[in-house]
């Protein structure tokens, strides 16, 4: 079912998509938490609003998840957790890519393919990044990669889904950003890797 988008959401997502209201940020933050201190998530391989190199998605055999990078988090932090989800289609819930957690409440990044200290299981029930993978020619989808300052560490141990982390999180949420990277599959894709292959 679709949820309306609150209005700070909307005006700071780029490219939101049809069930940005259904994103976890959108419930477990608000405008009072979203950005607060300055924080915020950024990466060097994409702005936010901008296209995901196909080596971080389904479309190369080596692909990996992107680099990630955040500033200080608000004081009081005690970890950070990363989500990624997917809200493409209105009616049906996100596509959860990524979750991550026991990172330290401190400035610090993840380089491109590095192995984050805690990560549950995906939308396919995998502990790792999962490879955005639209439909050909379908429009550009919105992976939008949100983090979360909390006020405790969490116990949670590698391997727990999504719903497990939420309920872990809910009302312990004293900080959030997000960054936001889209991507769409064409046929003159596939037909350029067809060619690398036959060559």
């Amino acid at each position: 079912m679709s949820e309306p988008v609150p209005a700070w959401l909307a005006a700071a997502i780029n490219h939101a998509s049809a069930g940005a209201g259904q994103l976890l940020i959108a419930s477990l933050a608000g405008e009072r938490e979203f950005g607060r201190s300055g924080f915020a998530l950024t990466s060097p391989a994409f702005a936010d609003g901008g296209e995901l190199d196909p080596c971080f998605t389904a479309q190369e055999e080596d692909a990996v998840a992107p680099p990630l990078e955040w500033n200080a988090p608000p004081p009081g932090t005690q970890e950070l957790v990363i989500i990624v989800e997917d809200a493409h289609n209105a009616s049906a819930p996100p596509t959860c890519h990524w979750l991550v957690w026991g990172l330290p409440a401190q400035k610090g990044k993840l380089l491109e393919g590095e192995i984050p200290p805690r990560v549950g299981k995906n939308a396919h029930q995998n502990s790792e990044w999962l490879l955005p993978d639209p439909p050909v020619d379908d429009v550009p989808h919105s992976y939008v990669f949100q983090i979360f300052a909390l006020d405790l560490p969490l116990t949670l141990m590698p391997g727990a889904g999504k719903d497990e982390l939420v309920v872990a999180m809910r009302g312990h949420v004293i900080g959030a950003a997000m960054l936001t990277g889209t991507y769409a599959r064409h046929d003159e894709d596939d037909e350029e890797a067809w060619d690398e292959e036959v060559m």
